[in-house]
């Protein structure tokens, strides 16, 4: 789903994919250390697969609880390409990205479960 993201005056300090709880933990030098699910990363991947090249074209992933991740790659100094356990790695998620994801999650998920909801999909497992 598309978000709009600032920059941010915070950098990573360490990355850990915990592959029993299937969350990616990301903690910054600004104190602040979020835990993602990994569903909750594929849902919002900021590939132009799933958002198209306009508000319009974009694809609400659906059928996603049981992904996780599976390779993680650093892309540069300004972020991470995971690879999902689905097969989808065209995903970039820059540092500021992951930042929003983590500070608006309760915000951003309750938004990706009523989109859900309003199209007729329901998830299979808790979150």
């Amino acid at each position: 789903m598309r978000l709009t993201v600032q920059s941010i005056d915070a950098s990573p300090t360490d990355i850990t994919l915990h592959t029993l709880s299937h969350q990616l933990e990301i903690s910054f030098d600004d104190g602040q250390t979020f835990k993602l699910p990994c569903e909750y990363l594929r849902v919002y991947t900021p590939s132009a697969e799933a958002l198209g090249h306009s508000p319009s074209q974009e694809v609400l992933q659906v059928g996603k609880e049981d992904v996780t991740i599976v390779d993680i790659k650093p892309v540069g100094h300004y972020g991470i390409s995971p690879t999902f356990s689905d097969g989808h790695n065209s995903g970039i998620y820059s540092w500021a990205l992951l930042y929003k994801l983590g500070a608006e999650y309760t915000v951003l998920w309750e938004n990706y479960l009523q989109k859900l909801n309003k199209a007729g999909h329901s998830r299979t497992s808790k979150q």
